[in-house]
């Protein structure tokens, strides 16, 4: 990873916890990681809870002082109205989310969201003040005609051909090969790290190099322990965005720590 982008690593909780297991976990992760005396002006850590929880990690976050940031799974491309079970950018920047995730596949395929209503979620958390992480990635059925590096990046700059270069530069992006997410199998890392680099090429074919090397671009699918460092040491692959193993404190603070240990 390229030492002058801060490592993230970000843990997407999906639909668990309620409020008061939130609390607990980040209460716990929180000392976790001040026990094992954590940097976090070297590597950021970021959690996403459901929208029940993001009021209560608030508080405490806020409380307590703690370096955890934090911010949510979604958001609506509106930012008021009638618009029943919707949830503004306005609203979750209100409660001090950093982040917003866009375009993760299970919102693509349940929801679903296209592109543009990806695009104008991004706008939306822009304009917020928050960063978007925007989530790519192939299926396997993608990944077995040998599309994956092609279809990747396709995704990415159905969104990026509509932004500036402030904005393209506020962009964190997360490539996600679907068929890795909840599988227990991984990309090794040096596909991750071609998906990394060719989507770093087309953001600088697009925007210039000072964008494409602020960009962080993170790795998700079966992201453990056992697998982290192989992953972050890639020169462009800078974090993660974790899902199962985001529900262990445990085995979150291990997967932080071993991301320290790779920064130079």
């Amino acid at each position: 990873m390229a030492s002058k982008r801060i490592p993230l690593v970000a843990g997407n909780w999906k639909m668990n916890f309620d409020h008061l297991e939130a609390t607990y976990f980040v209460q716990k992760l929180a000392w976790l990681l001040r026990d094992a005396h954590f940097d976090f002006r070297r590597v950021e850590v970021a959690l996403f809870p459901s929208f029940t929880s993001l009021r209560s990690v608030q508080v405490l976050v806020e409380a307590d002082k703690l370096k955890i940031n934090y911010g949510a799974q979604s958001v609506s491309v509106t930012n008021q109205g009638a618009f029943t079970g919707d949830i503004s950018a306005d609203m979750i920047a209100h409660l001090g989310c950093s982040y917003v995730i866009i375009g993760h596949s299970e919102r693509r395929k349940y929801h679903p969201e296209d592109d543009a209503n990806i695009v104008d979620q991004v706008r939306a958390v822009l304009a917020a003040g928050m960063q978007p992480i925007l989530c790519v990635g192939e299926s396997f059925e993608e990944r077995r005609q040998g599309i994956e590096l092609d279809f990747a990046v396709g995704q990415v700059h159905d969104v990026t051909r509509d932004l500036n270069e402030e904005e393209a530069a506020k962009l964190i992006i997360a490539y996600e090969p679907v068929w890795a997410i909840g599988t227990g199998m991984v990309a090794t890392p040096e596909s991750a790290q071609d998906a990394a680099q060719a989507i770093r090429a087309d953001m600088k074919a697009t925007f210039g190099a000072d964008v494409a090397d602020a960009v962080r671009i993170l790795y998700g699918g079966s992201v453990t322990s056992k697998n982290a460092v192989e992953l972050i040491e890639e020169p462009d692959v800078d974090g993660f965005l974790i899902g199962g193993a985001s529900l262990d404190a445990d085995e979150l603070a291990r997967i932080c720590r071993l991301t320290l240990r790779t920064v130079r």
